[in-house]
């Protein structure tokens, strides 16, 4: 494993309850940060069909319209979508950390699937609590989601939005002993000079934080509002007033929380880039590693259920998601193949 590669952040605006379009443009920025020689990709939460900005734009019966659309526009696991991405990452060999609306029958989840250079999946979680009125349309997970993994580019984990606001999900992360941190964000231009707990300012400041407290590096996608977003969920002044355009924001964090990379204009659409070096680590918490020499468990602990909950269980079922390994004979030409079969 090398200990010094490349990582961006995307920061772009999807096409709202598109999943086709979104896949053909999420293949692009891929292909734009295999151009940039950028090893690890992150995209913000719930890229894929966007995130659903009209569960904060008024009564639950205005929403109804929505439902529908979003839910055909999910992924599922063994979906097309799904396999086309991975074999771009295949393809580039950039490893993908892929977050979108996951359907499994009757259920939506906000998901996160990390994708190696492969294709293979190393880790695939879903949001444990969404956010207030994310609950109308997503459920749950359990404490298997709270996961790390060891890749070829370290220890990896994501968590979603507010999952890092919560202070028992970051320290169970720490202490796995992550090392790369995928924070996925929504834009900010919900609220905006209202509410300032939906501020990027706020929400950049805990980002920021995980980096410093878990000694580790954070990269925080974000998307974009633009006017198309408007004209799709803004139906009136006053839902107009709630959701302004631009508030991209995506940035990436060192383990001391310091910040790398050049930042782009809230409006802009593209990646923020940043070289890593995971020997970094080590000097982070030298000075304070959180799970270890700086721990005090003779006065506080953290209890962590990791164990999968499934609603059903069955005698010698597997739990957890399955996902159909790739055919590897395919040749480069497969993820072009998969897109022409979105249309």
């Amino acid at each position: 494993m090398s200990s010094v590669y490349r990582v961006a952040a995307v920061q772009a605006e999807p096409v709202w309850l598109d999943a086709d379009a979104t896949v053909e443009k999420t293949i692009g920025l891929i292909e734009d940060a295999a151009a940039q020689d950028v090893a690890l990709l992150a995209f913000p939460e719930a890229w894929i069909p966007g995130y659903p900005l009209f569960l904060w734009l008024g009564a639950v019966a205005g929403q109804v319209p929505y439902v529908a659309q979003y839910h055909a526009n999910s992924l599922t696991l063994d979906s097309r979508h799904l396999t086309a991405i991975r074999e771009a990452a295949r393809r580039t060999g950039v490893t993908v950390a892929l977050g979108y609306s996951e359907k499994d029958y009757g259920s939506l989840y906000i998901a996160q699937t990390i994708i190696g250079s492969d294709g293979g999946v190393p880790l695939h979680r879903r949001k444990l609590k969404p956010t207030h009125v994310e609950r109308s349309l997503f459920g749950e997970s359990d404490g298997s989601h709270l996961k790390v993994v060891d890749t070829p580019l370290g220890r990896l984990g994501a968590l979603n939005c507010w999952e890092h606001l919560q202070p028992l999900n970051r320290y169970a992360m720490y202490a796995q002993h992550e090392q790369v941190h995928i924070a996925a964000w929504p834009a900010f231009g919900l609220y905006k000079g209202i509410a300032y707990a939906f501020s990027a300012e706020a929400n950049l400041a805990a980002t920021q934080s995980y980096a410093l407290e878990g000694g580790c590096f954070v990269i925080a996608p974000s998307q974009v509002v633009g006017e198309r977003a408007i004209e799709t969920f803004a139906t009136n002044d006053e839902q107009r007033a709630l959701l302004t355009t631009g508030a991209g924001n995506s940035r990436i964090y060192g383990p001391d929380g310091s910040p790398m990379g050049k930042p782009l204009d809230e409006y802009a659409e593209g990646l923020v880039v940043a070289d890593i070096d995971l020997s970094l680590i080590d000097l982070a918490k030298n000075a304070a590693d959180p799970t270890g020499h700086y721990a005090r468990s003779d006065a506080t602990r953290l209890l962590h259920d990791d164990r999968p909950r499934p609603a059903v269980v069955r005698p010698g079922e597997a739990f957890g998601p399955h996902f159909v390994d790739l055919d590897e004979s395919a040749d480069s030409t497969a993820a072009e193949a998969q897109l022409s079969s979105l249309a």
